[in-house]
């Protein structure tokens, strides 16, 4: 709000008076406290030490020995919507963030755009007096925002934050990644071989903005979101750190779970009567077959082998990350701020199950709705967690770390909502190293965070009428007995198609997976659990009680109306390839010209997949106008990672284009001699003309130099997407992890010559004047 001018004007400047304070910012409240937010990913409660779990968290557990741990914390079981809610205090469907960035709809709760009744805590802070940053992932930029050419009003600066540095989708290769700062792409700082790891970057990066604050504006306090990669996979991690825990998981995950069970209840984070649920607690039929459990005792040596090195990946990382978080609190302590700082660490949702069954070398293929090959990860098992994989441990895992409670990421079960949260705020709370047991949820944060820097939330922002924050906060728990009554009264959830409902100490929760394709909703069973007795949601009541669970299930649709929950969306993506395609038909999609072409330049920054020219599971035609001199080598255009995409090149007198499908060897590659030097129109054609058994597309590869064809090659190409985010398409040199191996160096940027254009044709005509396609497409600059 503009500050009323209290100074005189008059025709001499030496008649009047001035008055800066009514255009300097609002200073916070004197002995304001620093916030530090730290949100891990995919995390269930029972995987870490505070909590009884066998992943050491050494600064997590100072924490949480000098503050507070939550044992009733929730979340809305995926990371988009979480992170949403830690932005605005809203639910999630109120965001626009039902589902994650990528897979977001045209619907109302489903799109991904925050709407500006929902203003963001950090523009508010910002407002009051506060340094704003935001460190690491960020997955809350909408999937049509996330070109350089569009516009940046949801990136974080337009959000409230001063500055941001890390990736924008959901997930990123830790060795290799997506980076952006500010507003901008920008490429990472070192590489693997100088001792580059993405944790360790945004560690750097948080104390340099830390300390550019403190070194102007000593007195100024700072608002930061520190969200690692951690501990979404790919699991990368030094190998020291993994060599921490060589045979720690050994007893498997259905031993872990008695083991970690004991220890919880110990701790007190659980009652002492607590029932552990089943490994695999559903019924047949009622969730996606890859959410399944193998038992420990039906695997083979080598199996459990591979599992064993995937947890044991994992927790090296995780354990990492903490270190890197360790460094900023030590600077804190060093500089005087860790008391007045109110430090927030957590997670956003349960334990991965993304893994399937048999865990993965390359996640990947879940988002090219590929089946993983069991033999194929066996091969690998020596490269968990190094640049070589993009790996990810089983379901059996996802179980064992979200101990006792059903099922995980997904899920509105316990497993997929109830997660970690140690809070530490020594100059603004008594307690010290206590359990509290209150019911909470993210959306819980943001209130909690305002009234402890004492800041109240606007009833409209930018002339904008607010909509009411959907959390309340939990400050008052902070001096409250551990097991006192609850602020919290009613909470919601729903995720892909399931739906919760937590009301005064009592759940209800539809048997009716994430993502299963079941449909049907009308038809839905329900169960009934009394939470404060049954933390684990073990024991059904819905035949002794069934009007609580009328009552409950009517409750739920009154908050689904409210809240923009409507429609349910349980599209099966893995294993039922019409839902599949289905998916990938609502998401967005960047506009197909009338021509079916498009036309990028060298020089500039990659494009995104989703917004690039899409070539999965349909016939399409690149041309690329060159022109080539003796020397000319290096990259043309390239899409992917080594983990899946397509690149044409030039390497030891050859032009060659290689399709990586997925990451599984051999790559295709088609190549023929350098034409002379000149200017050259090189070109691809790929026909489908049919489909295999996953929907992946068959067909010819055609080379064309100028108007000639040089070669010819059948190949399989992806359906759904090269890589969840990142990776996208550059034109004249690789994105740092590179498509093909067999270039001679990374990135292999272009020399020798020039790139005039790279034209993608996806008009379904067939390749028959390579000049005119060419003109056609120059014909719209």
């Amino acid at each position: 709000m503009t500050k009323e001018f209290k100074g005189s004007i008059n025709l001499d400047v030496r008649d009047s008076v001035s008055d800066w304070d009514a255009f300097l910012p609002e200073k916070a409240p004197k002995g304001a406290p620093n916030v530090l937010v730290v949100l891990y990913d995919d995390t269930g409660m029972a995987a870490w030490s505070p909590y009884g779990g066998r992943i050491n968290m050494p600064t997590m557990d100072r924490l949480a020995n000098n503050g507070l741990t939550y044992s009733q914390w929730h979340t809305t079981a995926l990371c988009s919507p979480t992170r949403s809610t830690f932005l605005t205090g809203r639910n999630h469907h109120l965001n626009g963030f039902a589902s994650i960035s990528e897979s977001s709809t045209g619907f109302p709760g489903y799109n991904s755009h925050i709407p500006p009744s929902n203003a963001t805590m950090a523009n508010v802070l910002r407002d009051a007096g506060w340094s704003t940053f935001w460190v690491g992932k960020n997955h809350n930029v909408p999937i049509d925002e996330w070109t350089a050419g569009a516009s940046k009003k949801n990136w974080p600066l337009a959000q409230g934050y001063d500055r941001f540095y890390g990736f924008i989708g959901g997930e990123t290769n830790n060795w290799y990644p997506s980076l952006a700062e500010d507003n901008r792409y920008i490429d990472q700082p070192y590489t693997p071989e100088e001792g580059y790891h993405l944790s360790k970057d945004l560690a750097d990066q948080a104390l340099r903005m830390i300390r550019d604050v403190k070194q102007t504006e000593p007195e100024k306090p700072w608002y930061l979101w520190f969200c690692p990669g951690a501990n979404h996979a790919p699991h990368h991690a030094p190998e020291e750190y993994i060599a921490k825990y060589k045979g720690m998981f050994d007893d498997g995950y259905e031993a872990y779970r008695e083991w970690v069970l004991a220890r919880m209840v110990e701790k007190g984070i659980l009652p002492a009567d607590t029932d552990l649920t089943p490994l695999n607690p559903m019924p047949e039929g009622t969730f996606s077959p890859t959410d399944e459990v193998r038992p420990w005792g039906e695997l083979n040596d080598e199996e459990k082998a591979m599992f064993s090195r995937m947890a044991e990946v994992f927790a090296g990382f995780s354990e990492y990350t903490d270190a890197q978080v360790g460094r900023i609190v030590d600077y804190l302590e060093e500089s005087g701020q860790l008391d007045n700082t109110l430090i927030i660490y957590c997670a956003d949702n349960g334990a991965s199950g993304e893994g399937s069954p048999n865990g993965s070398v390359n996640e990947g293929k879940i988002f090219g709705g590929y089946p993983d090959d069991e033999a194929e990860n066996l091969r690998m098992v020596d490269k968990l967690g190094s640049p070589d994989t993009y790996n990810h441990y089983p379901t059996g895992w996802a179980a064992a770390f979200s101990t006792p409670y059903k099922m995980f990421k997904r899920y509105t079960y316990q497993g997929g909502v109830c997660d970690p949260l140690v809070i530490h705020w020594p100059a603004g709370m008594k307690a010290r190293g206590e359990v509290r047991h209150q019911y909470h949820h993210s959306t819980d944060i943001v209130p909690t965070i305002l009234e402890a820097c004492g800041v109240a939330f606007p009833d409209t922002y930018n002339g904008v009428e607010q909509t009411p924050m959907s959390g309340v906060s939990m400050k008052y728990s902070f001096d409250a007995p551990a097991d006192g009554p609850t602020a919290k009264q009613t909470q919601y959830y729903e995720m892909f198609g399931q739906r919760g409902l937590w009301h005064q100490g009592w759940k209800a929760v539809s048997v009716h997976g994430p993502v299963s394709g079941m449909s049907n909703f009308d038809k839905d069973q329900w169960e009934l659990y009394h939470a404060d007795v049954d933390r684990a949601e073990a024991h059904n009541l819905a035949a002794e009680h069934p009007d609580k669970l009328e009552e409950l299930k009517a409750l739920w649709m009154e908050e689904a109306k409210a809240n923009k929950v409507l429609p349910l969306n349980d599209l099966q993506i893995i294993g039922n390839p019409k839902d599949f395609e289905t998916f990938v038909g609502m998401e967005f999609h960047q506009p197909v010209p009338p021509s079916g072409q498009y036309v990028y330049y060298p020089g500039t920054s990659e494009v995104p997949e989703r917004s690039a020219a899409n070539v999965h599971g349909v016939s399409y035609k690149i041309l690329a106008e060159v022109d080539l001199t003796p020397d000319s080598q290096g990259v043309i255009f390239a899409h992917g990672s080594r983990f899946g995409g397509h690149s044409l090149f030039i390497s030891g007198g050859e032009v060659t284009y290689a399709y990586n499908f997925l990451g599984i060897p051999p790559e295709d590659r088609i190549s023929a001699p350098v034409p002379t030097s000149g200017k050259h129109i090189i070109g691809v054609e790929f026909v489908k003309e049919g489909m295999g058994p996953n929907r992946e597309g068959l067909g010819p590869l055609k080379l064309y130099i100028d108007d000639k064809q040089v070669g010819e090659q059948k190949i399989r190409t992806v359906l759904g997407h090269f890589s969840l985010c990142g990776e996208g398409l550059c034109i004249g040199y690789d994105s740092a992890d590179p498509v093909s191996s067999a270039y001679p160096e990374p990135r292999f940027e272009f020399r020798g010559g020039e790139i005039k254009k790279v034209v993608f044709d996806i008009a379904d005509d067939a390749y028959i004047d390579v000049e005119s396609h060419l003109r056609a497409a120059m014909s719209r600059d």
